[in-house]
Parts: C-alpha cells; structure tokens; sequence
C-alpha cells in the first residue's frame, strides 16, 4: 500500500475512534470490546499506521529515525498500548486524546520526512532503541493519567461533577503507579545497554541526551522509592510523574529538534 494512502487511512480511523469513544454510551469510561466496531477499527488504524511506519523507517541505506519518523513511532507504540488497554480495564478515556494526537503526528511524518539513518545497528543498539521507545510510550501514558487525574480531583474538591468518560481515581491512580513502574525497569535495562556502546559523548552528541535522561531517572525512582516506603500518592505522584515525564522528553526529542532541525546535523 502507498505510504501516503495508508497514512490518510490512519489518521482518519484514529479520529473516527476517538469520536466513537467520546460520544458512544459508556465507552469512554467502561472501555470498548476489541471485537466491537469501535475497538475493529482501532486495530485497522494500528494496521494502517504500520503500514505507513515501515517504509518511512526501514529503507535501503538503513533505519530512519528522524525527528519525525521516531515521533511517529512513539504515537504507534502509544496508540497501541492505548487500544489494547481497553480489552482488560476502563481506560478508553485515554483514546479521546491520545488517538486525535497520533493522528496529528502521522500527518506531521507525511508531511515532513527529516532522515537520520542508523546504518548496519549492532543487536544492543537496536535493543537499547527498542526499550527506550517502549518505555517512553509508556511513560507518556502515566504523564496522560497523571493529567486526567490532577484534573478529576480538581474538579471534585470544587465540588463539579467530573467529566464521565474518566474513570475513578483509584482507578487512575493505580494505573499511573504501574505503567510507571514498567517503563522504569524498561528505561533502566535501556540505559544500560546503551552506555555500554557510548564511546565519545561529544562526537556521538549524547551529553544533552544522558543528562535530561539521568535526570528523568533519578526523578522516577524517587517517586517509586517514595510510594514504596512513604505511599506516596495523589498529587505528589501527578507532579513527579509530569517533571520525568518532561525531562524524558527533552532528553530525546529536545536533542533531536536541536540537532536535525535547528543545526541541520544528522
């Protein structure tokens, strides 16, 4: 299929899900079935994403992972775990947001196409990039809850009704503690990995990408470390969850903006 086409594909099923979950009875808060119309056409807007995905990252002369294939990558995976989140548990809140935005960074892949290509990636470089990915993708998921969350407690200690496609807080809460939770122990075994090929900070320009990682890392493990022995919760977790999330996110996309489209360097 055209990348183009497929793309076009995606990004109008990712709005037309996001609509059925914002405005069907119940969907948004208890979720949609995966064998419902709505969760069918979730999957082929996955299918169709991929479809536009690997012809943009997976070229002749090696891996593309410009700022805006890599971005679209992160929506892929995030839209993905979005989607597939809704067949176990009420998150199809999450799909009113994330799924219009993944829509937006398709339209932004197909527009713009920035190459930076990893030629001939060794196994641990391509393991490194995988988990950090996923991680990431998880990670922005918990910094959605954590939104969701400041927002419906918010809203109830004013005493208004909060939205009815959010689900509880409770609900909320424990999902922000166990996506972070994975994607730290994903970010961890990918931060290990990849500095054991690091080999020059400067010439590989990776200074600005471990410290704002390091940072995120250690602003993460302070907040596991304090829900494990001080139960941390509520607000403190929305705030360090929010400060992470934001460090992660100038580690990766802040040094790619500046490098690929601000000095023009690959």
């Amino acid at each position: 299929m055209n990348m183009v086409l497929s793309g076009l594909i995606a990004i109008g099923l990712y709005i037309t899900v996001a609509i059925r979950a914002s405005t069907s009875p119940g969907a948004a808060h208890d979720g949609y079935s995966l064998r419902s119309a709505t969760g069918l056409l979730a999957l082929l807007a996955l299918l169709a994403h991929a479809a536009t995905l690997y012809p943009l990252t997976v070229t002749g002369h090696g891996v593309n992972l410009g700022i805006f294939a890599a971005a679209s990558l992160v929506a892929w995976l995030v839209a993905g775990v979005a989607v597939l989140a809704t067949a176990r548990r009420p998150r199809g809140s999450l799909s009113v947001v994330i799924l219009p935005f993944a829509a937006i960074v398709v339209a932004l892949s197909l527009v713009f196409s920035q190459p930076h290509l990893v030629v001939h990636a060794s196994p641990g470089i391509a393991l490194h990039i995988a988990l950090s990915l996923i991680a990431y993708a998880l990670f922005a998921i918990a910094a959605l809850q954590a939104l969701y969350y400041a927002f419906a407690e918010h809203r109830l200690k004013a005493h208004h009704p909060v939205m009815g496609f959010l689900p509880p807080l409770t609900v909320m809460e424990r999902t922000m503690f166990q996506l972070t939770g994975i994607a730290f122990v994903l970010l961890s075994v990918g931060l290990a990995i990849g500095g054991l090929y690091i080999e020059d900070i400067r010439g590989q320009h990776l200074a600005h990408k471990i410290v704002f990682s390091l940072l995120a890392w250690i602003t993460f493990a302070v907040l596991l470390a304090g829900r494990y022995w001080r139960r941390w919760r509520g607000r403190q977790a929305v705030k360090y969850i929010i400060i992470g999330f934001v460090l992660l996110a100038l580690g990766f996309f802040g040094s790619k903006i500046a490098l690929e489209l601000i000095l023009q360097r690959a």
